[in-house]
């Protein structure tokens, strides 16, 4: 993610005394993101990424380190926590939070091809499975009442075209009950930035920090929206096909779960149009930051609106 908190080698190599991972080799920010400082940590047993959290407290993160610990034991290919010497995954450095993880193989893509994206949708589906037992619950912190909320705090900023778009958009979905679909922990921010291709497989998914309890089609219509999304806000079918045959392939969809996906890949791109809108008139201030085009998920919106063929 971007950084907003500095840490320099001396402070890092400092750190590491805490662990049982060797000494600082070399220290790399990570310029993409909007919420946590990442680094690329290099030591003399290997790499890792350290996150420094910026705004989530160390006694909120139990639910998301606790998670990724769970399905690492459970052989989904997400990096594991890594403990200190007094067996705390989460620690402190310059006054934040922080959490080292193992550097997962791959890297990340910005043209998935179907293959790619029939493996993201099987690892998505093997990732629900595994997590069904997973005893933490977080509410989602971006479900209806905050949609609403920052709709309407944005709203001013926007010229009134858009605004009234967003606000029939956000009307309407408020009509819809998803409360009665298969629901559990989903990832919830599964762009092609937060997960790791070795090739033509699944290196790691990663950035679980928006990880929640949803609906679980929902977390499929987050993914495929931006996997399989083309330049222009529409959706290449093919790659969409090959992302719901590899979930598919591992957990159907239910009837009701299938009756309800047009309207979920539109509570998807407004969750993201809305939030790009608030980075975008209302962003953070940080060292090395990138405000996302919030007209992309307006285009991906305005695509489903019109669309006909959901690919199921």
């Amino acid at each position: 993610m971007s950084v907003f908190t500095t840490v320099t080698p001396d402070e890092m190599g400092a750190f590491l005394k805490r662990y049982a991972i060797g000494g600082l080799v070399e220290l790399k920010g990570i310029a993409a993101g909007i919420t946590n400082t990442n680094y690329f940590v290099t030591t003399t047993h290997g790499r890792y990424v350290l996150t420094l959290f910026e705004t989530l407290r160390a006694d909120e993160l139990p639910y998301y380190v606790n998670l990724l610990a769970h399905l690492a034991q459970h052989g989904i290919a997400v990096a594991g926590p890594i403990a200190n010497h007094d067996n705390a995954f989460v620690d402190t450095l310059n006054g934040k939070p922080t959490l080292l993880v193992n550097c997962l193989p791959g890297a990340v893509i910005d043209a998935p091809n179907a293959a790619q994206c029939r493996e993201v949708g099987e690892m998505l589906a093997q990732m629900h499975l595994a997590a069904g037992h997973y005893d933490g619950h977080m509410a989602n912190p971006r479900g209806r009442a905050w949609r609403e909320a920052v709709a309407a705090e944005v709203a001013p900023f926007m010229d009134e075209a858009a605004a009234a778009e967003l606000a029939a958009e956000v009307a309407s979905l408020a009509a819809q009950d998803f409360d009665a679909l298969p629901a559990g922990v989903i990832h919830a921010d599964l762009f092609r930035d937060n997960a790791l291709m070795d090739g033509d497989r699944v290196g790691g998914f990663i950035d679980f920090y928006y990880a929640c309890n949803d609906t679980l089609a929902y977390d499929v219509a987050i993914t495929l929206n931006d996997w399989c999304v083309l330049e222009n806000g529409d959706i290449d079918a093919e790659r969409a096909r090959a992302l719901l045959a590899g979930y598919q392939g591992v957990r159907a969809f239910e009837p009701a779960e299938a009756a309800a996906w047009p309207q979920l890949l539109r509570a998807a791109a407004v969750r993201f149009w809305v939030s790009r809108l608030y980075d975008f008139y209302k962003p953070a201030a940080g060292e090395m930051t990138f405000a996302k085009d919030p007209g992309h998920f307006r285009r991906v919106l305005q695509h489903h609106v019109a669309r006909r063929d959901f690919w199921l």
